[in-house]
């Protein structure tokens, strides 16, 4: 048998016992305009709606997709939805369990169900970052030649997991995490619609506020959790989920944090402040109250990258490179994984040896431009390639470091009313002891006076 996306006897099960179904399962959107987030590809014409013939077809026909997204989008959902409203033939198959055979086997099934019936299939591939290179092989010319229309979906980066043939042929859709508000809306009408809980329990402020922080933007997680919580408070003859079930229900504890008030700011000024005490088991506490209470990791992620340069610069100067890393890492992977990556670049930072003496540089420059400290470029620095600038006398004298036995040239730089302005000033803190030694061998070749 061809594998469905739902089979017919689980589609008559349901409907006809709604109840037997997860939450997460009947709270599913039945059509694109039911979809919760994800705006930026329900347009009018978009790939989406061209899939489920909103628009029409022949030679600008509905383009293979590539979803990509971290987990509880949405990426399943609209598949589902091209399943339950395309008039095309709708085939799915798991990266997981399925191989070439079973590729090829859709293949010459949707060949045949073109030529002798003129319809279409839609190929729901599941996981694809899981097939190898020859797997994805095996889908190109089927994707080239349209025998069938392919909605990929992955969770891993696909410049990294799909093959560039594949890529090429498809179009790659970005779903981006559900934010608070969608995840409330969803929560909000599965409490009270008919294929949901139908307004049984309620759900108070604060429960639903620990929700939205243990889903991080997972809407399947959310349902999942809102589903088990429910239960627990019915069973306790509870008319609403108070928070102490929601916690014992999914074994977690409300960590005491908003997001969007005092409390965000003052853990993340902590643990900023932490890492430039070089306290790193203090700085891990705080990263993990921003982790347990769903603070976007990104935002974690931003913040080390500011503290590698303004409390460590030089000190370290692998430092920047692995916030830098950390923050593409958890770009990629997301939580809970990213957990582990912003766990190393914190203890990296922590222990690194400190100096401030980039950030206070370029304050005390920017101070004195904000104060008028500028004045003209000396003339010899001046750009000398277009017609005339002989003339004017730009270029003329520069010494080209380049030719010199020792690679410095002894010419001014800065501006008459800065000639002997310093701003950077090294400490012998670390691997910044070798630039204190460069800073004093430099400005003494220059013809500098040392500060």
């Amino acid at each position: 048998m061809e594998p469905d996306l739902f089979t017919a006897a689980a589609e008559d099960r349901q409907e006809k016992d709604p109840t037997g179904s997860p939450l997460a399962v009947r709270m599913r959107p039945r059509t694109l305009d039911e979809v919760v987030g994800q705006q930026h590809l329900l347009g009018p014409g978009s790939p989406l709606r061209r899939l489920v013939g909103e628009s029409g077809s022949g030679p600008a026909g509905p383009s293979s997709v590539i979803l990509w997204g971290p987990p509880g989008t949405g990426k399943t959902t609209l598949a589902y939805i091209v399943s339950k409203v395309t008039d095309k033939r709708f085939v799915e198959l798991s990266a997981i369990t399925a191989g070439v055979k079973e590729v090829r086997a859709v293949i010459d099934g949707a060949r045949r169900a073109i030529g002798g019936f003129g319809k279409e299939t839609v190929l729901f591939l599941d996981e694809i970052h899981r097939f190898s290179k020859a797997q994805q092989d095996s889908l190109l010319p089927a994707v080239e030649n349209r025998w069938v229309t392919l909605i990929a979906a992955t969770t891993e980066n696909p410049y990294f997991s799909v093959i560039s043939p594949l890529l090429s042929r498809s179009l790659l859709l970005t779903l981006e995490p559900l934010t608070d508000d969608d995840v409330r809306g969803l929560l909000r009408r599965a409490l009270t619609d008919e294929r949901g809980l139908k307004s049984v329990v309620g759900l108070p402020e604060d429960t639903e506020a620990h929700l939205l922080r243990i889903s991080g933007g997972d809407a399947r997680r959310a349902l999942t959790a809102l589903e088990a919580a429910a239960g627990a408070a019915l069973d306790k003859g509870e008319p609403e989920i108070a928070l102490s079930t929601l916690e014992e229900t999914v074994d977690r504890a409300a960590v005491k944090y908003d997001r969007d008030g005092d409390q965000h700011y003052d853990v993340a000024s902590a643990l900023i402040k932490s890492i430039r005490g070089s306290d790193v088991d203090a700085a891990l506490h705080y990263l993990a109250r921003m982790i347990e209470a769903g603070e976007d990791p990104r935002f974690i992620a931003r913040r080390l990258m500011i503290s590698a340069s303004e409390d460590i610069g030089l000190a370290d100067p692998h430092a920047l490179p692995i916030a830098v890393a950390a923050a593409q890492a958890v770009a990629m992977i997301g939580f809970p994984e990213a957990a582990l990556t912003l766990s190393h670049a914190t203890i990296a930072l922590a222990l690194a040896p400190k100096s401030n003496a980039a950030t206070t540089a370029i304050g005390a420059a920017m101070e004195d431009v904000r104060k008028g400290l500028a004045g003209p470029v000396p003339p010899h620095l001046r750009d000398g390639h277009y017609k005339g600038a002989a003339k004017l006398g730009h270029a003329q004298g520069y010494v080209y470091p380049h030719d010199l036995p020792e690679g410095i040239a002894a010419q001014q730089y800065a501006p008459d009313a800065l000639r002997d302005r310093t701003y950077y000033t090294p400490t012998r803190h670390g691997g910044e002891a070798r630039y204190a030694d460069a800073v004093e061998w430099t400005r003494k070749h220059l013809g500098r006076k040392q500060s």
